[in-house]
């Protein structure tokens, strides 16, 4: 019954996350899955405004829904009037198929408003209501999720639908996002081979020592490398990076640290030798995009978030020291808990991986 229901040449497809970037990226196996087995389907993806970058330029997304949080300075009656056009806009657009990969109620309730005929999303162990399964027409079982990555979790999502999963993460950037990396180069004087580094990540406790990250820069440096650090715009970030910088020699060196958009970043991980970095979006950026790539890892959960095909090395802190559990760690920590990681397993792995 089901695939009779998608049996149209016309299909329309919603998929839905509201997530942070790295997630979303995360997102793309599902969104060239659904295109490989339905090349002239039109997919939309319904996601938090702040994350519009990470997709924008996938050449397989038809349009992009964003949910702005910034609705909420509006009052309750403006608030609530931006929900329900977005509601009515959705609705408008007669989706054969809508894909949840959310775990939020909105999530759950816009899935059934758009009035699909098909709507698919997780049975997740806190969504255990009728009120779930009405919003749903079917629900993917997610009782191997705890031993998976997060893109095989993602691409569970689609066995309902008998889809044959395509396992790439899909970082897109335009041919204009990479012409202003260049600009900003060659204005900084690099012109040839360049190894990005990002140290900094919006979590400090998922941060590498400054002296350690310095360290480790300079004796690339020593080797005739040019470092491109990035970071972004944060001032508790841009103030690490000046840390850095301020503790390495100054020549074979810059910062482009909070002055590139997220597909710029992108265009110049692309482009890079090698990519050094924490865990971060970046550092799935790096991986998606078959940049070799250092990716330092400290208390966060491996099986979920290690860099997805990544063609490089992953360093744990845990092979160096205690690490607390994950589940356990407070975010707003000051403790550095990747300071574990000696500078000489980093330096050696970037020679690996440059020679």
């Amino acid at each position: 019954m089901m695939n009779n229901q998608l049996n149209t040449p016309e299909l329309r497809i919603l998929l839905i996350k509201l997530r942070h970037h790295g997630d979303m990226l995360l997102t793309t196996p599902v969104i060239n899955s659904l295109h490989q087995h339905w090349p002239n389907a039109r997919i939309d993806v319904l996601l938090y405004e702040e994350t519009r970058d990470m997709l924008a330029a996938h050449p397989d997304i038809h349009h992009i829904y964003g949910i702005d949080r910034k609705w909420k300075q509006l009052g309750t009656r403006g608030h609530l009037a931006k929900e329900w056009q977005l509601l009515k806009t959705l609705r408008k657009q007669h989706y054969d198929l809508v894909v949840n990969l959310a775990d939020q109620w909105r999530s759950a309730i816009i899935t059934r408003f758009t009035g699909a005929p098909v709507r698919i999303g997780f049975a997740f162990n806190k969504r255990r209501s009728a009120f779930w399964r009405y919003c749903h027409t079917r629900l993917a079982l997610v009782t191997n999720h705890t031993t998976l990555h997060t893109v095989e979790q993602n691409l569970t999502i689609l066995e309902p639908l008998h889809i044959e999963p395509q396992t790439n993460v899909s970082m897109c950037y335009s041919a204009d996002d990479w012409q202003g990396v260049e600009a900003k180069l060659a204005e900084k004087g690099v012109t040839g081979s360049y190894i990005v580094v990002q140290p900094t990540s919006r979590w400090f406790f998922k941060c590498w020592d400054e002296n350690k990250m310095a360290q480790t820069i300079t004796a690339l440096q020593q080797d005739g490398r040019t470092i491109v650090l990035t970071s972004g715009p944060d001032k508790k970030e841009l103030a690490m990076i000046d840390t850095i910088l301020s503790a390495c020699p100054t020549e074979r060196v810059i910062s482009l640290a909070g002055q590139l958009s997220l597909r710029q970043l992108g265009a110049i991980i692309d482009h890079a030798a090698l990519f050094i970095g924490v865990d971060s979006v970046p550092m799935h950026m790096a991986a998606a995009l078959q940049t070799p790539c250092i990716a330092l890892f400290g208390p966060s959960k491996l099986t979920f978030w290690r860099p997805w095909q990544v063609k490089g090395e992953v360093i744990w802190a845990g092979d160096y020291g205690p690490l607390p559990d994950p589940d356990n760690v407070d975010t707003n920590t000051k403790e550095r808990y990747l300071d574990a990681i000696p500078v000489e397993p980093v330096v050696n792995a970037a020679r690996r991986l440059l020679s």
